[in-house]
């Protein structure tokens, strides 16, 4: 039996029309797979390159001046008032009104606060009634004694006429004595109740506190209808100041210096203050004197120090630093102070100092020079431009040329 070829034929799958489109269509979602992965692969490559990246702070290289002088000791203190007053009263009463508050200047004399003064007030009136009817019993015998004495004189007269009796002018003599001895006794009686009436008016000028001195009130203590006392009383109810008040004319700097460097210091020395709270400000000021005592508890010598100028920003019990300066020789100033850099950005590798210097989002390891002695901040001689960023307090993992990310430094 022949075989029907075209039947054959007929048979035949034709793949080309059947399997054509869908082999395209699955090359294309092959090919927007592998580029959704690319990107993720990407963005997950730069999450892990930033965090990986160490956080840092930062701080800039202070600017320093060309007549920088060397320093041969640095220290740290407070700043302090030599003149303040908590205030209080002479007398326990209870408070009625208080006219001052925290910040507030105050002139001397300035009321301050005023306390109960009915008791005091009732007894000041009680002493100037009392001065005020001995007084008039005062005056009633200076007027009897002036009528004795007329009635003696004329006694005195009749006498030597012989018309009165001795008896009678003796009678008259001893009426103008009696007189003259009251009067002298009612003087002395106005003269105690004055004196009453000057104690009872310093009694209620005790109920009224005033400024000691000029100065600012730093601290308000009690509030009205609250107890004051000069001592500690009451269980604790009892307060015992209105208000401390502070001469802030009177602001200076006491330092601790250890006592084994006590001899690099010495009195009008210059010195330069460095506050705390501002540590761009450098503030000329001398040494005062050295309190002629050591704390044996803490091996230190108290060292007073006054500053040139005042300014508000200076605050009593703020921190500051002090480097004790070099007395050049013939006028000569150190010049080679090109740079001032916080002490916590150094660090000391072997033998070398260095410091870590942000470039960009890069570190870079550069060795310094520093000025000798400690304190904060130190003295760079070379290494370091002003306005260079530093890294603070560098953590181990710092390599020369690795990113970093910057955070603020916590001043």
């Amino acid at each position: 039996m022949p075989i029907d070829q075209e039947a054959l034929n007929k048979l035949r799958i034709d793949r080309s029309a059947n399997y054509s489109a869908p082999a395209r269509a699955s090359w294309w979602r092959y090919g927007w797979a592998g580029a959704v992965a690319l990107l993720a692969l990407l963005l997950t490559g730069l999450y892990f390159w930033r965090t990986s990246a160490p956080q840092v702070a930062t701080v800039a290289a202070q600017q320093a001046s060309g007549d920088v002088q060397a320093a041969v000791l640095n220290a740290s203190g407070y700043v302090v008032a030599r003149r303040l007053a908590t205030v209080s009263a002479k007398v326990t009463a209870k408070v009625v009104e208080v006219l001052v508050e925290e910040g507030v200047a105050v002139k001397k004399g300035q009321l301050l606060a005023r306390l109960d003064d009915a008791t005091a007030r009732a007894q000041y009136d009680l002493a100037r009634a009392e001065l005020r009817s001995t007084q008039r019993s005062l005056d009633e015998v200076r007027v009897r004694l002036a009528e004795a004495q007329r009635q003696q004189r004329r006694v005195e007269s009749l006498k030597q006429q012989g018309l009165v009796s001795e008896a009678t002018l003796d009678a008259a003599q001893s009426e103008a004595s009696a007189l003259q001895a009251r009067l002298v006794a009612l003087e002395g009686a106005v003269s105690v109740a004055e004196s009453g009436l000057r104690l009872r008016s310093r009694d209620l000028e005790d109920l009224v506190v005033r400024a000691p001195f000029d100065g600012v009130i730093t601290s308000k203590d009690a509030q009205p209808g609250e107890m004051i006392s000069p001592v500690s009383a009451g269980g604790g109810f009892t307060r015992t100041g209105i208000a401390t008040i502070v001469d802030m004319d009177s602001r200076e700097i006491e330092v601790d210096v250890n006592e084994a460097y006590i001899n690099r210091v010495r009195a009008q020395q210059r010195v330069e203050a460095v506050l705390d709270a501002y540590p761009g400000w450098a503030i000329p000021a001398e040494v005062i004197n050295i309190v002629p005592t050591a704390d044996r508890q803490k091996a230190t010598v108290r060292v007073r120090i006054a500053f040139d100028a005042l300014d508000p920003r200076i605050l009593p019990d703020m921190g500051v630093k002090v480097r004790f300066l070099d007395e050049p020789a013939a006028g000569a100033r150190v010049t080679g102070v090109v740079a001032r850099v916080s002490a916590n950005a150094i660090a000391r590798d072997g033998d070398q100092v260095v410091v870590w210097v942000v470039k960009g989002d890069r570190v870079e390891r550069r060795a310094i020079r520093i000025s000798a002695g400690e304190g904060d901040p130190r003295d760079v001689l070379a290494g370091v431009a002003p306005g260079e960023v530093l890294v603070v307090d560098p953590p181990a993992a710092l390599a020369d040329g690795i990113r970093v990310k910057v955070r603020e430094a916590e001043q």
